[in-house]
């Protein structure tokens, strides 16, 4: 009795064991075909005649530049316009703001905004571009325009009724390929018509960010080919309950956050005072992001409430810091040009000598190094 169950013991084991050698050489047999057939694709031996049939294909369809390599690519470097403010050219990482780039300045009621947007329109027009700017605040000043260097005789200007119309309008300017900076004043203020045409505390939740994700995915591709600086300018707010963390934010949802290449955010830090009277204010640019240099750099310059951006003192100012105007004493020299005793001598002297201050300024650029912290 015992033997016969031993016997059926033993079979068991060996039918057990059978069936394990039929199913290890199952998953062999599989694990063969599977090598086999990812032989027949190797990574380096793909048929490229038909991979350059595929893009001519998609050219045909689509147009030269639909595809390519990055060896093909012009270059990397970015092509950019000056600011105004050389320490804020400095900070950018590229001498200026990114062409064919979208670009955001924010920051609290008069603190240069829309300041610095009118000097990048004045840089742009010395340089032979066309300026456009969309007054959705309704609020530009001609005069003050002119005072900053803007020829507002070529500047072009909207005065939109909606939000729509307003982004419509950037749309054709763009597409026209011919504006090479098209400055929106500001997000805050471009109201859909929904909004327009319904009554005073009516709700519209999240309308104006819908319209913004709308124009902006539009926008994106066409401004980098037709190489057109956007700048929106943007105004803060407070969120309501935030107990930690920054409670700022701004308005117009978070697709231009994301779309925008370079976000500027301006700070008056200080007045400047000429006895008792405030004449004008210092300003903190914080590049708190940079899609085509380090972000995170900070530069600040002095704005003037006649004359705008005090581009001289900016000079002098970021000369003595990276250490190519020298301090003997209370004197500041530059090589071998005594500028003056103090700044503000420096100042006067390099307004009457053009050439002195053209010098500086291709030293400060070609110094490499960033002026902001």
């Amino acid at each position: 009795m015992e033997e016969d169950l031993n016997f059926s013991q033993v079979a068991r084991e060996v039918n057990f064991r059978s069936r394990s050698i039929k199913l290890i050489f199952l998953a062999a047999n599989l694990l063969v075909s599977m090598s086999k057939k990812k032989e027949k694709n190797p990574p380096g031996g793909r048929d490229k005649e038909a991979l350059k049939e595929t893009l001519a294909e998609i050219k045909q369809r689509f147009g030269e530049g639909a595809i390519m390599t990055l060896r093909e690519v012009r270059s990397v470097d970015v092509d950019s316009m000056p600011t105004g403010a050389i320490s804020l050219d400095l900070a950018l990482g590229i001498g200026g703001v990114p062409r064919g780039r979208i670009i955001e300045i924010f920051g609290p009621e008069s603190t240069g905004k829309s300041t610095l947007a009118l000097h990048i329109c004045a840089e742009v027009q010395k340089k032979g571009g066309n300026a456009a700017f969309i007054d959705a605040e309704h609020a530009l000043d001609p005069d003050y325009a002119k005072r900053l260097g803007v020829k507002i005789e070529d500047l072009l200007i909207s005065q939109p009724d909606s939000g729509e119309q307003a982004l419509q309008i950037v749309e054709t300017l763009v597409r026209s390929e011919e504006l090479d900076v098209i400055v929106i004043d500001s997000v805050a203020a471009l109201a859909p018509k929904a909004e327009i045409a319904g009554e005073i505390g009516d709700t519209f939740i999240g309308t104006q960010a819908r319209l913004m994700s709308q124009a902006l995915r539009k926008l994106s591709g066409i401004v980098a080919k037709t190489k057109t600086i956007v700048v929106f300018l943007n105004q803060t707010r407070m969120k309501i309950g935030v107990m930690f963390g920054n409670p700022e934010t701004t308005p117009g949802g978070l697709a231009l956050k994301f779309y925008a290449s370079v976000r500027i955010d301006l700070r008056r830090i200080a007045q400047i005072k000429h006895g008792e009277q405030i004449v004008g204010s210092r300003i903190r640019a914080k590049i708190v992001k940079n899609k085509v240099a380090a972000p995170f750099r900070i530069a600040e310059f002095d704005i003037y409430y006649n004359e705008g951006i005090s581009f001289i003192g900016d000079l002098v100012a970021t000369g003595i810091k990276l250490d190519i105007v020298k301090k003997a004493g209370s004197w500041l020299q530059y090589g071998d040009i005594k500028l003056g005793q103090g700044a503000e001598q420096a100042k006067i002297y390099l307004k009457d000598n053009p050439q002195a201050v053209k010098k500086l300024k291709n030293d400060i650029l070609n110094s490499g190094e960033p002026s902001g912290q």
